[in-house]
């Protein structure tokens, strides 16, 4: 295993809230992803093509706090107190899919593990004790 960070959601402040966070703990985001910058965005409208996809902000020397916007145009919802995942970020194909077959047992699948384009390996569940688990094969 590689290593575990927390991930939050956010209702469409999600750049005032890492700015904030980065005023509080220094350092500067190595990842800020719009919606407008992936593929297919040309469908979304400008607010939410505006919004962040993911933003990365390193805090010491391991650890990382990820975010993004959730979407309703996506039939996404927030609920504050389950606003958040944990990300898994794994070193081997059978790593990843051994912890999220065990993740989701007896819980739910939110998005199967497939290739996307950050990653070779991502899928999204809900275990059977209603954590939400980001599981990712590191890509080097």
């Amino acid at each position: 295993m590689k290593k575990l960070d927390p991930y939050l959601n956010f209702h469409g402040n999600t750049e005032e809230v890492f700015l904030f966070y980065k005023s509080v703990f220094g350092g500067e985001f190595t990842s800020l992803i719009r919606f407008g910058e992936l593929p297919g965005s040309e469908k979304m409208s400008e607010t939410d093509k505006s919004k962040i996809f993911n933003v990365t902000l390193p805090i010491g020397e391991f650890n990382v706090l990820m975010g993004t916007d959730i979407l309703e145009s996506m039939n996404q919802n927030l609920n504050v107190g389950d606003n958040f995942h944990i990300n898994v970020t794994l070193d081997t194909e059978n790593e990843t899919r051994q912890i999220f077959e065990r993740l989701s047992e007896r819980g739910q699948i939110i998005m199967p593990l497939a290739k996307e384009d950050w990653s070779q390996l991502f899928g999204m569940c809900k275990d059977q004790f209603g954590i939400q688990w980001m599981i990712k094969l590191a890509t080097n």
